[in-house]
């Protein structure tokens, strides 16, 4: 299946279709209506670039970048599969509600590029996610319409700084946003209909050996729900981006704990959705 990725070619930024090891280059196809991928996505026009003609470029030649460079909202869900629950052993069922927090673009980099591990700290964990892009926005979306409200599905690595969600009474937001600490991609996919997401497999991979796997039916919020909860509280717009949980299985839950070190390898893969592969290397300061 095709799927929509922003890149550099030359030191350019562009954005086009990735189909197999050939690159469609779609940035000078619409006559300046977008810039980027994002500019795409926001104007609800992902659809238009699965079937455009561009220049053919090989796949060799470009470096992946995080497919969305602008979106206007990330929006995380945090502890949303049984077994990632019960970790917290506070003896609580499955919460009524999502956990929600923000991450900014500038925290993720493409399929193919190096996590940054910081100097501050040593605590980069991976968590394997499913993140799904909005097509058509809306207020209040009802659950069982939620569905048509997905143009995209990508793959995600929500790198994490362990230690630096915890430096505050109770958010998660320093952690969760260190410089270039994620990855997102390799590209989006067109959303295809609700068998496209709601049973599959979900693994991550580090060094080739399975660190988490859980299916998406097991989710305590279906992606519906997400969409519909998230939708209450603020407008969806089209290019939103909803990172949906991980399962149980992050490094900070072995004993001692298994924290990404440089050289590892770190691989997100789900059913029909492909692979997001990336390398650790320590931030240059």
């Amino acid at each position: 299946m095709p799927s929509l990725i922003s890149f550099l070619h030359n030191n350019a930024a562009r954005f086009g279709r990735l189909d197999g090891e050939t690159v469609t280059d779609l940035t000078a196809s619409f006559d300046g209506r977008f810039a980027s991928l994002s500019d795409a996505a926001n104007a609800g026009a992902l659809a238009e670039l699965y079937a455009a003609d561009g220049a053919s470029v090989a796949l060799a030649d470009v470096t992946l970048t995080a497919p969305l460079p602008s979106p206007g909202k990330i929006i995380c869900v945090g502890v949303n599969f049984p077994d990632r629950n019960a970790e917290y052993k506070d003896g609580q069922s499955a919460p009524a509600n999502p956990s929600l927090f923000i991450r900014f673009p500038g925290s993720f980099v493409g399929h193919g590029d190096d996590l940054r591990r910081p100097p501050e700290s040593e605590q980069l964990d991976y968590e394997g996610e499913i993140a799904i892009v909005i097509g058509a926005g809306g207020r209040r979306i009802e659950a069982a319409n939620a569905w048509d409200h997905i143009a995209a599905v990508t793959l995600c690595n929500e790198g994490t700084i362990r230690d630096w969600v915890r430096h505050a009474k109770f958010n998660v937001t320093q952690g969760k946003n260190f410089e270039k600490s994620a990855a997102m991609g390799p590209g989006l996919l067109a959303f295809t209909g609700p068998d496209m997401l709601a049973d599959i497999e979900l693994t991550t991979r580090v060094n080739g050996e399975i660190r988490q796997q859980d299916r998406t039916s097991r989710m305590i919020f279906s992606f519906t729900d997400i969409i519909a909860y998230v939708s209450t509280f603020t407008p969806l717009k089209p290019g939103d981006v909803l990172v949906c949980g991980t399962p149980t299985g992050a490094g900070a839950r072995f004993d001692p704990p298994k924290w990404l070190k440089p050289g590892d390898i770190v691989e997100i893969s789900a059913d029909g959705l492909g692979t997001l592969s990336n390398g650790v290397r320590d931030e240059e300061v």
